[in-house]
């Protein structure tokens, strides 16, 4: 019965409308590597069907094969909408969207491998996956998650994840130091 009532603890938290906040950090990239992903798949089916074409094999099957390939470039490539405000966190990807509550964090776990994840959990059971990239180049965002995490460990439920919480803000100083020197000339 317990375990039912967590489920339905986490599936309102999580389901709630966000809280007004005076200010929300977006992704100001985001737009851009849209359009960086729809080039790489346009350019991809651009020289499948040039190539198709050239060697005169170009049919229709062919080229619907094409398309869908360039599709499903496109659909890897799209970008998560990540966006922030006082004690919530949202990923949009194109299917569905997850938001975790950051005043109220369990755990904050950085997944090494090909591409670098930072995984957000609340003590409602919410998950949310997103790339440390996303928060060295928006400031806002990484503002306002810091902000609550610090919230969360003094209300002690932050129980592991201080320490990437620590490097996440490490390479965003030393990021935000590169750039003082390029823009200063003292590279």
């Amino acid at each position: 019965m317990e375990r039912r009532n967590r489920r339905t603890n986490a599936r309102t938290a999580v389901d709630a409308p966000a809280p007004p906040s005076a200010e929300v950090a977006r992704d100001h990239l985001w737009a851009q590597d849209v359009r960086s992903s729809i080039r790489c798949a346009a350019v991809l089916l651009g020289l499948l069907l040039l190539i198709d074409w050239e060697a005169g094999t170009l049919s229709a099957p062919r080229a619907v094969l094409w398309v869908t390939l360039g599709l499903l470039l496109f659909l890897v490539l799209y970008p998560t909408r990540v966006s922030a405000g006082e004690g919530w966190l949202v990923s949009r990807g194109l299917l569905r969207a997850r938001r975790v509550r950051t005043d109220h964090l369990v755990s904050v776990r950085c997944l090494d491998g090909v591409g670098q994840r930072l995984v957000l959990r609340d003590t409602f059971g919410a998950r949310v996956e997103i790339d440390p990239r996303v928060l060295v180049a928006n400031p806002p965002l990484w503002h306002r998650l810091d902000e609550d995490a610090r919230l969360s460990a003094l209300r002690s439920t932050l129980t592991c994840g201080e320490t990437a919480l620590h490097r996440v803000s490490e390479r965003i100083d030393r990021e935000t130091a590169l750039t003082v020197f390029k823009v200063s000339g003292l590279e």
